[in-house]
């Protein structure tokens, strides 16, 4: 495929995502307000002011969010709460007042609930990418989060990663990841400009993928009907290639980042 027929893929990929065995939700999902740009600016200038450097920022935060509700099973609040603040929120997070306690958590629940509300009705949730000072755009913070959200329940996706025929999905993810990794082994080849943009839409779409793939297994007990596809091939070995086509072997790339 040349580079303008994957430009293409790229962009018919997040207008009309073909996606593994979707089925039509059987119940219906709250359709939350998305964040204001007001509220976005307000959520993310208080990350922004809490102490620590694992303190996620907003980007960071979106694909940490997309992972955790896209994944193989529930996180909840309690749990992820540390992973947003680098530290419990007793240590990390000085409200001012009880009414900013509440309106930063109702924040952070409402942006949770319209990932989720987005991806459960088969629409795409377009990656939160924030500018740098230049007005450039990267994907290396929203790639971190998802892998930070990955992580959580690392065995749970190892099942997608070690799948030769859907663990392409998360091969964006893993090239953002991995782009300034200290071994250059793992690092992709250089990402330009527009083949920065195509990646970003690939994450868009592998996401989606992601959640249609783990939809049964995270859903069942709520009676949602979907057709999922399961790995018919014998696990990949840590020495054996990469299914990401890298060329390198399993333990030296994305099995690095899930089988640790």
């Amino acid at each position: 495929m040349d580079a303008g027929q994957c430009a293409q893929a790229v962009w018919r990929a997040m207008t009309s995502v073909v996606l593994w065995g979707m089925a039509v939700p059987s119940t219906p999902f709250p359709n939350p307000a998305p964040l204001t740009d007001a509220e976005l600016d307000r959520l993310g200038d208080f990350l922004k002011g809490r102490k620590g450097g694992k303190v996620m920022n907003l980007e960071e935060l979106d694909g940490f969010f997309a992972a955790l509700i896209a994944g193989p099973e529930p996180v909840m609040p309690s749990e992820y709460h540390h992973e947003v603040f680098g530290a419990d929120m007793s240590e990390a997070v000085e409200f001012a007042s009880l009414e900013e306690a509440n309106e930063i958590l109702a924040l952070l629940t409402r942006y949770w609930n319209k990932i989720a509300s987005t991806l459960y009705k088969g629409e795409i949730h377009v990656p939160m990418i924030l500018e740098d000072e230049k007005g450039e755009i990267h994907g290396n913070d929203w790639a971190r989060g998802f892998m930070r959200g990955m992580h959580m329940r690392h065995e749970g996706w190892a099942e997608l990663v070690n799948d030769e025929k859907y663990g392409g999905s998360l091969v964006p993810m893993m090239a953002l990841y991995h782009e300034h990794d200290e071994d250059p082994e793992m690092r992709s080849d250089p990402i330009t400009p527009d083949k920065r943009e195509q990646v970003i839409a690939f994450m868009a779409a592998g996401l989606m993928n992601a959640y249609e793939y783990f939809r049964k297994e995270r859903e069942g007990d709520l009676g949602v009907h979907a057709t999922e596809p399961r790995r018919s091939t014998p696990k990949i070995g840590r020495n054996d290639p990469c299914p990401c086509g890298s060329g390198k072997k399993y333990k030296k790339c994305c099995g690095s980042a899930t089988v640790n």
